[in-house]
């Protein structure tokens, strides 16, 4: 069983490193050779990040969710962005729902659900997040702390985040080289951390049992949306793999099972967790992330959608 586990989590990790290397060379290319007004217009895209993240999301890898962490802790996408991919993520959702024969008319209606929810979450706590910090300067704005006095550019506003953001997070030299150098860096570190993580997850879930967790989501209306929300946000592929697998058999409704997946991020909020500074920044997201599947599962019970 051991092997069996460290083999898994060895696959789920490799499997990541090519998006986790493409999104840090991105990033330190943004940072380093991109001039300030080529950033400008990268920032002003992302008014419409919600609704590109949310199409994005529906590819079915979690390393999008990886990526867009990596990518937020960079600055270069905002949190709407980054939460509307987290929901419209799925994980292994589609690829089982393929191998199970399940009709293409319900696979399109799930996968565009999510799209939709996304994109309305994500635009919605794009305008909340900013009228926010409109009122608390302070709130959730990283700052540097050596390359501007007072904390503050000379213009007096606070600094956003950027690549630098990370190398002062780890201390890991890594601009003293070029970017693919720093690109690599930041990727061997990440992957060690997922494949530590993963390997404690896939343990986890081993001794527990699938079957022990889903008996505590059958037959609970709205309790079972909370729970069903709560086992998407283990921050591994089992996750997705029970909630479709649960759907599937008829044990978990369309409401619960949007939950469940909505919330499921893949690795996404582990990612999120190690690059970005503040810890009560990315508990505001996870929570924020969960609070809204949640929520989107009891109006979809409540509404009664059939797929």
């Amino acid at each position: 069983m051991l092997i069996d586990i460290c083999l898994d989590a060895l696959l789920d990790t490799v499997k990541l490193i090519p998006f986790l290397f493409i999104t840090y060379l991105a990033m330190e290319y943004l940072e380093h050779r991109m001039k300030e007004t080529s950033r400008q217009m990268v920032k002003k895209a992302g008014r419409f990040g919600p609704f590109i993240g949310s199409v994005v999301g529906m590819v079915p890898q979690c390393g999008f969710s990886a990526a867009a962490s990596g990518l937020y802790a960079g600055g270069v996408i905002s949190v709407g962005t980054l939460l509307a991919i987290f929901l419209s993520t799925s994980d292994e959702m589609l690829p089982i729902f393929i191998s199970e024969s399940v009709p293409a008319a319900v696979i399109w209606k799930i996968l565009v659900l999510k799209v939709i929810i996304g994109a309305v979450t994500g635009f919605s706590i794009d305008f909340a997040w900013k009228r926010i910090k409109e009122k608390r300067p302070d709130f959730a704005v990283p700052r540097h702390r050596e390359h501007h006095h007072d904390h503050h550019d000379h213009h007096g506003e606070h600094h956003e985040k950027s690549i630098h953001d990370l190398c002062e997070k780890d201390h890991c030299g890594c601009e003293e080289g070029g970017i693919f150098h720093s690109a690599l860096i930041h990727t061997g570190q990440i992957a060690l951390f997922l494949f530590l993580i993963s390997l404690a997850i896939g343990f986890l879930v081993e001794t527990v049992g699938s079957e022990q967790i889903a008996h505590v989501i059958v037959n609970q209306p709205v309790l079972g949306v909370m729970l069903a929300g709560l086992v998407g946000m283990i921050p591994n592929c089992a996750a997705s793999v029970i909630i479709t697998q649960l759907y599937l058999s008829g044990i978990l409704g369309v409401g619960q099972m949007m939950a469940g997946l909505l919330a499921g991020a893949g690795v996404g909020l582990l990612v999120l967790f190690r690059t970005n500074k503040g810890a009560k920044e990315n508990l505001l997201i996870a929570g924020t992330l969960y609070g809204t599947s949640v929520i989107w599962g009891i109006l979809i019970e409540l509404v009664g959608i059939v797929l």
